[in-house]
């Protein structure tokens, strides 16, 4: 029914129990594909031993051009944005059917809920060794949030058509921060105005276990901390908080289609904002960066 491309970095432990946990946990079969790089951990021989169709660098190329490469091969409608730290909960699959046939049409975004370092607090292990799958079992049923506006950025479900009409993830992004809220932008700037978070829809997540581990490493890049939400401004001439509150209306309950936001008197203070940071960054900030690089 779905393409879950899923992004994978010397995760095996964890990349395993996500599949796992969509073969356990689902109504119907899925297409799974992961983009793996490197692989240096056994991840190649797994996926090859399991039969699970697969795309490759021998480097890290970062989840943008991962899941793009990853999404070429998708045979299915729909796109579906994993983490390889994720547990997906039971009938996940059977939310988004529902959502999406009320929906009735291929221009939406939706995003999934998640349990522990996410929207509802219910700890059952921060790592694989200390996981207690059999009281997120028992309690995930119990422990609820609400649907609402704009996204987590992961898990996404978007129409194939869509991801194809605005290119996927903008590879600039690499490895990945920001790449998320300029998708969104795309499928805003196309005329996508559901960007709904289902909290019907949960996955567990352990918690950016890749770039915890590569956390100040010398060469390898898993985060690229504000470098994303500068591209992200000089590209679109707003900031991804300018974005995520007034277009999105991000984390408010949700209550149907977006609009073009309306121009207030604070709308149009945080855009002059936007507009003198962007000049900042365009002229001042990189100038400044571009004359220390060529002093060293």
């Amino acid at each position: 029914m779905f393409s879950i491309i899923i992004p994978t970095f010397n995760n095996l432990i964890y990349l395993k129990t996500c599949i796992e946990s969509i073969r356990k946990n689902s109504k119907y079969h899925h297409e799974i594909i992961p983009h793996v790089n490197e692989g240096s951990d056994g991840t190649l021989d797994y996926l090859k031993d399991n039969n699970i169709n697969f795309t490759y660098t021998n480097y890290n190329s970062g989840i943008c051009t991962g899941m793009n490469l990853a999404a070429k091969k998708a045979k299915t409608d729909y796109i579906l944005y994993a983490h390889d730290d994720f547990y997906f909960c039971p009938n996940w699959d059977l939310v988004l059917e529902k959502e999406i046939n009320k929906i009735n049409h291929n221009k939406f975004y939706l995003s999934g809920t998640m349990v522990n370092n996410g929207q509802i607090d219910l700890p059952c292990g921060n790592d694989i060794e200390s996981f207690d799958e059999k009281k997120l079992l028992n309690e995930i049923d119990n422990a609820n949030y609400y649907d609402f506006q704009g996204s987590t950025w992961a898990p996404h479900l978007i129409h194939k058509e869509m991801w194809n009409k605005v290119g996927g993830f903008s590879e600039e992004f690499f490895p990945g921060t920001g790449s998320d809220p300029d998708l969104n932008m795309k499928l805003w700037k196309e005329g996508v105005r559901i960007f709904k978070g289902i909290n019907a829809f949960k996955v567990y997540h352990f918690g950016s276990i890749v770039t915890r581990k590569y956390k100040n490493h010398p060469t390898i890049k898993t985060e690229s901390g504000s470098r994303g939400a500068k591209i992200f401004l000089l590209k679109w001439g707003i900031t991804i908080g300018f974005f995520k509150r007034y277009f999105l209306k991000a984390e408010t309950r949700y209550n149907g289609e977006l609009y073009k936001p309306k121009k207030t008197i604070t709308y149009l203070i945080g855009l002059i904002i936007c507009k003198i940071n962007y000049l900042y960054i365009k002229f001042i900030y990189n100038i400044n960066n571009k004359h220390k690089l060529e002093n060293k």
